[in-house]
């Protein structure tokens, strides 16, 4: 499952109620010690209004809590950020971009995204929070914007970062994947047919191997009770009696003690891009694939047009689901592991990127 809206991704209407997941221990995000890996704080230039700069990369994120890890990774590093910001919708500092809107798509879609200018070591980075996805409004206008991006900003490299579903059935809740390659789930058609957008952008892995690199990563704060807290809600909200061992096989919702990073660019390994609503599963059914998410394909698509590299950094946010429970209740579960803990994963997807863009 993709990384914005959650009823979206579990193709409920937007009127429809959701379980909002309460948890304990909710720590803020930590101050950055970037001098623990030999560099510094990214620097805040100037963003223009009404015109999209010059960048050499530019870093495309989806829904609030992505959004909140990304700001307190590239821009406010040097103080904590409360749990409670992960639903924050605006951040000082960004520009609404609005202009040549193309005609046809919803009516209550009318805007591309907020942007903002960062500095990584003098390289200009321009930052993105999406409002354009492939399953609202539509792939054309998911398209259409990275082509904007692409003539407007003219980076070498765009990047795609934030949450996703599980497709291994050993990666823990936390674990980041970060790929060059993505699929495009064609519902019906046997898999091997499906359209795959690769390049051969490798992410520079010097300061993901750097050992000081994992002492900045978070251990995401799960705990025993706060999981059994969240099943008993769950219980209760979707008048269930599922027990905590049917919806967290293998405990992969208890994240590990240190985040894992695997680094599989080069365009042989792929995510999956799902139009529609997909779980993976403990049986692994697309453990071919890196993670499961919503809209990284269409962007290869568009990146290979427009004759820019591109990739692909995700963090498993849900992971894998029991196979033995109905699809649509394993996707309400990892809706609430994801509204619970999204904040946290996108922390160390926000640093992994930011590691990939450092010299």
């Amino acid at each position: 499952m993709s990384g914005h809206n959650p009823k979206l991704r579990l193709g409920l209407s937007l009127s429809e109620a959701k379980l909002n997941p309460v948890i304990s221990n909710t720590p803020p995000l930590p101050i950055i010690d970037w001098t623990k890996v030999g560099q510094s704080a990214p620097t805040l230039p100037a963003t223009p209004s009404g015109s999209l700069p010059k960048a050499d990369a530019v870093v495309i994120t989806w829904a609030d809590a992505e959004w909140a890890a990304m700001e307190h990774v590239f821009c406010a590093s040097n103080a904590t950020m409360p749990y409670t910001k992960r639903t924050e919708g605006t951040w000082s500092g960004w520009e609404k971009w609005a202009k040549n809107l193309p005609s046809g798509a919803a009516s209550n879609w009318n805007y591309w995204g907020y942007y903002r200018l960062i500095q990584i070591s003098a390289r200009n980075v321009l930052l993105f929070k999406s409002n354009t996805h492939l399953d609202w409004p539509g792939a054309k206008y998911l398209q259409d914007m990275i082509a904007m991006l692409a003539a407007d900003v003219k980076p070498r490299l765009i990047l795609s970062i934030g949450t996703a579903g599980g497709a291994k059935p050993t990666d823990h809740i936390g674990t980041v994947r970060i790929a060059s390659a993505g699929t495009l789930y064609e519902s019906g058609q046997p898999s091997g047919s499906w359209p795959v957008y690769s390049n051969s952008w490798n992410a520079p892995g010097a300061i993901l191997a750097n050992p000081g690199f994992k002492s900045l990563l978070f251990s995401i704060p799960t705990t025993a009770a706060d999981l059994q807290s969240l099943c008993t809600q769950f219980n209760k909200f979707y008048n269930t009696n599922d027990t905590l061992a049917q919806l967290n096989p293998g405990n992969l919702n208890m994240g590990d003690t240190s985040p894992q990073i695997d680094n599989q660019t080069g365009g042989a390994v792929s995510l999956l891009t799902t139009p529609t609503f997909v779980v993976g599963s403990i049986a692994g059914t697309y453990q071919a694939y890196t993670c499961i998410e919503m809209d990284d394909a269409v962007i290869g698509e568009a990146c290979k047009t427009a004759g820019v590299s591109f990739g692909f950094v995700r963090n498993i946010s849900d992971p894998v689901q029991n196979s033995a429970l109905p699809v649509k209740a394993g996707g309400n579960w990892g809706s609430v592991i994801y509204d619970a803990y999204g904040l946290y994963t996108s922390y160390n997807g926000a640093l992994a990127a930011w590691a990939v863009l450092a010299p």
